[in-house]
């Protein structure tokens, strides 16, 4: 049957969000009928809508950092039942492809992103509105009371999980802790500098921390910030505005040279840059994380010449379906923080409220509830 159920409609951008009825058609073959229950709001629904601005992108439905329960399966779907618990996933893993044979990426060969990253959405589509069809943001759309998505692209988690704090690991926390954990491999006792104290960058604090980092500088222009970064395991905060001089230049007379670990949450190419300049020549590790498509990225040849390692990670690192339901147990078993991220708690019709905070600095993470459980 097609479930008719509200959703959070954006028809072009720059716009404001509309809550809409749209009609989810039952799932096919491989796939999954979700009730969304909670979905937090990240940086990346924003960058498509304002900044992306790609023309074959909408209308859509945006939101990927969701946690629901299965409502029904289409043929062929033996891993899940309804009732499940689950996080919808916008990385893939079909455990099949040479990508997701490899231990070296987290990529997989049958994800939407492979030939329509640039539109943020795969071709096809089970929602309509108005009689139109309306793209899927990154293969989910949480912001949905219902959404359907590929059996490759959904964790089964612990029935123990409050899907209003998890629903964050289907992005940001993910993203932040592991690009430290997984993706710059951070050691003990080392010294890390985090560029941008957002949710992923505050993630990344996190990740330091759990891998043994001794020094954890933030580094961000709002000095609202440092009390949070503390609770994550921050030692030092830096504040570019304070300086005169290139924040590289500042963390290096911190440091005696530049830090072991440094990693950009911002997605700005020319923080990019200064992370990287901010790691000690010889065996500096610096990783983006922020994602942006808008600009071209540049260095001096010197600048890696002389032994820095410049990394990208998506996801975290994070095999997705194997991934996040460790991180959702780390979480049950209070190795993870994730209610210290949240700092607004809204419903699915005050979307618009919650961009505009974020636009505006004025949240960590707000969580929407979507659906009763």
């Amino acid at each position: 049957m097609v479930i008719k159920c509200k959703a959070a409609v954006a028809w072009e951008p720059d716009k404001p969000l509309v809550i809409e009825e749209i009609e989810v058609a039952p799932p096919q073959a491989n796939e999954i009928r979700v009730k969304i229950v909670a979905t937090g709001l990240c940086h990346t629904d924003l960058y498509h809508l304002f900044e992306g601005k790609h023309n074959d992108g909408f209308p859509v439905v945006l939101g990927h950092e969701g946690a629901g329960i299965v409502e029904s399966v289409g043929p062929g779907v033996t891993e899940f039942q309804p009732g499940d618990k689950v996080i919808p996933l916008f990385v893939y893993q079909c455990k099949e492809c040479r990508f997701c044979k490899s231990p070296k990426t987290n990529l997989c060969e049958k994800g939407w992103s492979r030939l329509r990253y640039s539109v943020m959405s795969p071709e096809e589509s089970r929602l309509t509105c108005r009689g139109k069809k309306v793209l899927q943001f990154m293969g989910t759309s949480t912001f949905s009371e219902y959404t359907v998505v590929n059996e490759m692209g959904l964790a089964k988690i612990n029935p123990a999980a409050p899907l209003d704090k998890v629903c964050l690991l289907g992005c940001g926390i993910c993203t932040g802790y592991g690009a430290a954990v997984n993706t710059a491999k951070v050691e003990p006792g080392s010294t890390c500098a985090v560029f941008g104290m957002g949710a992923v960058g505050l993630a990344a604090v996190m990740g330091c921390k759990a891998a043994g980092a001794k020094r954890i500088i933030a580094v961000d222009v709002n000095p609202e910030k440092f009390e949070k970064a503390k609770v994550f395991g921050a030692t030092d905060f830096v504040n570019p505005k304070d300086h005169s001089k290139p924040i590289s230049k500042v963390l290096e007379e911190m440091t005696n040279g530049g830090v072991d670990f440094s990693l950009e949450c911002v997605g700005n190419v020319e923080v990019m840059r200064s992370a990287l300049e901010s790691c000690m020549q010889g065996w500096g590790v610096s990783v983006m994380v922020g994602w942006t498509d808008m600009a071209d990225f540049s260095a001096r040849p010197i600048q890696l010449i002389a032994g820095r390692t410049w990394k990208g990670t998506l996801f975290g690192g994070f095999k997705s379906k194997d991934g996040v339901p460790q991180m959702v147990n780390a979480y049950l078993d209070k190795k993870v923080k994730l209610d210290e991220f949240i700092t607004h708690n809204l419903t699915l019709d005050q979307v618009n409220d919650a961009i505009e905070m974020m636009k505006h600095g004025q949240c960590i993470r707000t969580v929407m509830s979507v659906s009763p459980q």
